[in-house]
């Protein structure tokens, strides 16, 4: 008989009993108790409403991960939708205190900052979390990934650009830009 299946088994179980913890409201946002799956979800849930854009909403997403900054991206993903594995099947299990859980995006393109630039290109990506508990915490440890914004939110950002740029060439860029967004499927 295989030493490691007792090990498997009580990992398994484990990870079961996180999936049937009850309401996530009543306790902190990442407890062991609670399914790393929703660290994930969290996570992305504000990185598709844009919170990793600026600097005033980085510390929203800030206690979900290990890192303390973000690196300054030269792109931002324009996504649909994503879709976290929410079943531990489903995970890669290191063992009861780190996961490996796959996300699908929805991908539409990727807009360029410098240039104000959209380069479409729908398709599926899958992104694979690595989730640790960390001083009690789950935490996403890997990857550090560019920002990956829904095409709504991201047709927001665009607009507010707009508004503010003086300069009338960058406002004609970015007004384009925003069409190109608008129109991505």
């Amino acid at each position: 008989m295989n030493s490691r299946l007792p090990t498997t088994v009580a990992v398994f179980i484990a990870l079961i009993g996180w999936l049937f913890v009850a309401s996530l409201s009543s306790a902190q946002t990442g407890s062991l108790q609670h399914s790393p799956a929703e660290v994930v979800k969290r996570y992305l849930a504000l990185d598709h409403k844009g919170a990793r854009l600026d600097a005033l909403s980085v510390s929203s997403v800030a206690s979900y991960t290990t890192w303390d900054e973000e690196p300054t991206w030269g792109h931002i993903v324009v996504t649909r939708d994503f879709v976290v594995a929410e079943q531990y099947r489903q995970w890669e299990v290191i063992d009861s205190l780190e996961v490996v859980i796959p996300v699908t995006f929805q991908v539409l393109g990727s807009v360029y900052m410098e240039t104000a630039g959209f380069v479409q290109g729908a398709e599926t990506e899958e992104i694979r979390f690595r989730v640790k508990a960390v001083k009690n915490r789950w935490r996403i440890v890997e990857p550090m990934f560019p920002p990956h914004v829904g095409q709504k939110r991201m047709v927001n950002v665009v607009r507010e650009a707009w508004l503010k740029e003086t300069d009338q060439a960058k406002r004609d860029r970015l007004g384009s830009l925003q069409d190109e967004l608008r129109k991505a499927k």
